[in-house]
């Protein structure tokens, strides 16, 4: 008799299944302000001085059309980058409810298949940059916070560097407790944060109302006619305004479109836009406060609450980028990206709050060498643009593709919508380019080591399985020899984990060479990574009998989940099939891998291959295996 579950499409109401009922939408809309707007919100510590500071290289002096020029080209980054192309577009190129670069790679990937090269490529290029992202957004922005203290008193700057050393030590340190409960304050902290900005804007406008001429594009089409080069230079800095762009994306699937887009139209982007035009004020009534003109608009007895509540906000940013970083990385293992790390679950009613302690240490190296290596977030700046950027036009390539082949748009219509959207994200790009050598060159050297990784990991597991393929036999004809001449039967039930399904396992045959036995009941289990971030319960598992005393069992997971074998055949009916954790075991093939030569990779590339997999985390405590329950049978293979 032969059971089946085939596994379907997961529903949209699927897609936020285990995640519990929605908040109000209010509740949504403030949590998104304090999580998606985090990193954007805090720009104006830093991107118009950057932007106005580079435009100075030309005639060494603040003119009033550098000053329009510059809030021009912020506003209307905002309203292109920010509003049209993310806010309007991609908040529509939701992945069963969620986003996010391997999001939007696993939509492409559904569309044109998986074996499409150039998606998986787009995919990884577009994930190895945001680990850029991750590391500079701390460092900038505790930094850009903390040396407020300099307009306090100038007295507090040999205390700068320490003190923000001491703030990104102490974040990370926290991660493994879990964000639930701080994540609570989030939005009501960076709601007032935005409230302050909107407000100091809002004092010093008033003072200097022409600078609302800068709301024509004209302003910022004839700077950058008349500026050549240092047009561009300035072009770099201005894209500091819209970093943070991605998270609107990355983070759909936590709050919903409707509460990101009006967050954004309601609160977030006003606040920007009064405070850049406060700043511009400021400087055009005194130009001798571009040493610090955020924290020079604020007055005196307001100084240091200001620092204090930037500093927070700035905590918060940098904890949205953390937790996105190892949502990514979570994402990327169950796309067979990145090899099996260590995955925390920090709370007991949210599976999406995660921990993964290797990226969060490999992330807190590389934030300290930042800030002790460029010691200002002026330096920092140059080193910040490009990686996002870079991830901007992954994004709308990859979208182009989602938008003909998965939503079935003309590409008469895809590409006047797209391509001047994408024509921006390379001008900005081209624009960042000029920053390479003044640090810019640290998050590319970054993703493409980082891209060199998933690229290894990638090939080398096909060349893995296409080895391990050639030595296996086919699983039927095993199960029918062993019917014709079954072996002496022990008690239990045997459950070997493989990655083919359609082939006998390594483990189950070496335990008939040397056991020479078989298990009353043998499960072949197969776990399956979807295209979806959440495979529905219903539509998780595929069964059948292959003969009396073997099952083949199929289990999809998305990317956005961890597979728990043990939950899973506890969660069969009893009518099907019925499991005691003590009367199984879960068997394993443990695959030594040896370097060649002759064939695959390049040598130095398998021996990559060879670390990552020695260093990956046991598949026993990934797929939450009982430890006293497990056997693991070892084999050889070259690649």
């Amino acid at each position: 008799m032969t059971t089946v579950q085939d596994q379907g499409e997961a529903s949209d109401e699927a897609a936020i299944e285990g995640h519990g009922r929605r908040p109000p939408f209010l509740i949504l809309a403030l949590g998104s302000i304090g999580v998606v707007y985090g990193d954007i919100g805090t720009s104006p510590l830093y991107a118009l001085r950057e932007a106005v500071l580079a435009g100075m290289r030309q005639d060494g002096h603040i003119s009033d059309a550098l000053v329009h020029g510059v809030l021009s080209l912020i506003i209307w980054s905002l309203i292109l980058v920010v509003t049209v192309k993310y806010v309007l577009i991609l908040l529509n190129a939701d992945n069963k409810g969620e986003g996010g670069t391997l999001s939007l790679m696993a939509l492409a990937q559904r569309a044109f298949g998986r074996s499409v090269t150039w998606i998986a490529v787009l995919g990884m290029v577009g994930a190895a940059l945001f680990y850029g992202d991750a590391i500079i957004t701390p460092a900038i922005s505790v930094l850009s916070a903390v040396e407020g203290l300099k307009v306090v008193t100038p007295q507090f700057e040999p205390y700068i560097l320490p003190l923000t050393l001491a703030i990104i030590l102490g974040l990370f340190m926290v991660q493994s407790q879990g964000t639930g409960r701080v994540a609570a304050f989030f939005g009501p902290i960076t709601l007032v944060w935005f409230a302050a900005l909107a407000a100091v804007g809002l004092w010093h406008i008033f003072d200097t109302p022409s600078v609302l001429i800068a709301f024509s594009p004209l302003k910022a089409v004839h700077f950058l006619a008349n500026h050549g080069l240092i047009g561009l230079a300035v072009l770099g800095a201005v894209f500091l305004a819209v970093t943070g762009a991605e998270a609107l994306y990355a983070d759909l699937g936590h709050f919903g479109k409707r509460p990101i887009q009006s967050a954004w139209l309601v609160v977030v982007l006003p606040a920007l836009v009064l405070n850049y035009l406060g700043q511009g004020a400021l400087l055009l009534a005194d130009p001798s406060a571009i040493d610090n003109p955020f924290f020079r608009m604020v007055p005196d007895w307001g100084l240091v609450p200001m620092v204090a509540l930037a500093t927070a906000a700035t905590i918060i940013a940098s904890q949205a980028v953390i937790t996105g970083a190892y949502s990514l990385t979570q994402q990327a293992i169950q796309l067979g990206l990145l090899p099996r790390m260590e995955i925390r679950f920090t709370s007991e009613s949210h599976a999406g709050q995660t921990y993964l302690p290797q990226v969060n240490w490999l992330l807190l190296a590389g934030v300290v060498i930042l800030v002790l290596t460029f010691k200002s977030s002026g330096a920092l700046a140059h080193a910040y643009g490009i990686a996002v950027t870079g991830t901007m036009v992954v994004t709308a390539m990859m979208a182009i593709a989602v938008m003909w082949k998965d939503w079935r748009w003309p590409l008469w219509l895809v590409l006047p919508i797209m391509l001047p959207l994408l024509a921006l994200d390379l001008v900005f790009f081209g624009a960042n380019s000029l920053k390479i050598l003044e640090g810019g060159w640290m998050p590319l050297v970054l993703g493409a080591a980082i891209f060199l990784l998933m690229w290894t990991w990638r090939e080398g597991s096909r060349l893995l399985a296409e080895k391990t393929r050639l030595s296996e036999v086919p699983l039927k004809e095993l199960v029918a020899s062993l019917s014709r001449r079954p072996p002496p039967s022990v008690p239990g039930t045997a459950v070997f984990l493989t990655s083919d399904s359609e082939s006998a396992p390594t483990a189950l045959l070496h335990s008939l060479k040397h056991y020479k036995v078989l298990h009353e009941r043998n499960v072949i289990f197969t776990v399956k990574s979807a295209t979806v971030p959440v495979v529905e319960a219903a539509q998780r598992l595929k069964i059948a009998q292959l003969s009396e005393r073997f099952w083949r069992i199929e289990a999809s997971f998305g990317f956005m989940e961890n597979p728990n074998v043990p939950a899973t055949l506890l969660a069969i009916p009893k009518d099907e099939m019925s499991f005691s954790m003590m009367d199984t075991s879960f068997f394993l093939s443990r695959r030594s891998v040896r370097a060649s030569k002759y064939q695959g990779m390049p040598v130095w590339q398998d021996k990559l291959f060879i670390m990552m997999a020695r260093n990956a985390n046991d598949a026993s405590r990934y797929f939450r295996l009982p430890p006293g329950r497990v056997i693991e049978v070892g084999s050889q293979v070259t690649v």
